[in-house]
Formats: structure tokens, sequence, C-alpha cells
């Protein structure tokens, strides 16, 4: 059993910041690439940021510059800290683990940038 949980979200203004944690399960977070999604209301799910177990990353341009994602092995937990936030990045944010024989998701955290 594959279990992801995120935390962390919330309503910020518009320039605030906010962390987002997953704690996943510790069988199979070191064996994965790893990355957060985001699905702001009508519109599809899309790639924020990716992390491999070598600590390579990958960011949506939309988000270079302001987010950072890593990982903490000793805690099991993946990150993604969030700095100047805008509107635009108002969604529910998911972790994602790339298993070899599917996709697992959370629950998902919702972020809300406004003023």
């Amino acid at each position: 059993q594959v279990q992801l949980v995120e935390s962390g979200g919330g309503l910020v203004q518009p320039g605030g910041s906010l962390r987002l944690s997953c704690a996943a399960s510790r069988s199979i977070f070191s064996l994965y690439a790893m990355g957060w999604y985001r699905q702001a209301a009508g519109k599809q799910r899309e790639l924020v940021a990716t992390i491999t177990t070598g600590g390579t990353t990958n960011y949506a341009d939309s988000v270079k510059g302001r987010f950072t994602i890593s990982r903490d092995y000793a805690k099991n937990t993946l990150y993604l800290q969030m700095n100047s936030l805008k509107p635009e990045d108002t969604a529910v944010y998911y972790c994602n683990v790339h298993s070899a024989r599917r996709d697992y998701w959370g629950q998902g955290t919702q972020v809300t940038v406004s003023s």
C-alpha cells in the first residue's frame, strides 16, 4: 500500500509564501521520481515541478524562480516551497509518485492566493 498525504495549503495574499509537504510511504519514497501537480477550477491538471531520485529538478515555466521542490529522504517527505505567490497559482496541489507500475496521487491540498 502506497500512501501520500499532502499538507500546508491555505489562503495567502499575493506575494506571500507557503510550503507544501507530502508524507509518503517509506517503502517507495526513495525508489522513484516524485512531483507536484496542480489543478485549478475548470482547468486540467498540470505539472508544477518534478524531482528525480538523484535530485534533478524540473519546473513549469510559470513557477521558475518562485517555487522550489525538494525531498527529505530521512523523513520520507516531499516539499514544495512557494514564494511570490500569484492569484493564478490558486489550485488544488497534488503530490505524485511515478512508480514502475502506476502513478500514485495524494488527496490534494487547496492553495488560494487572493487579496
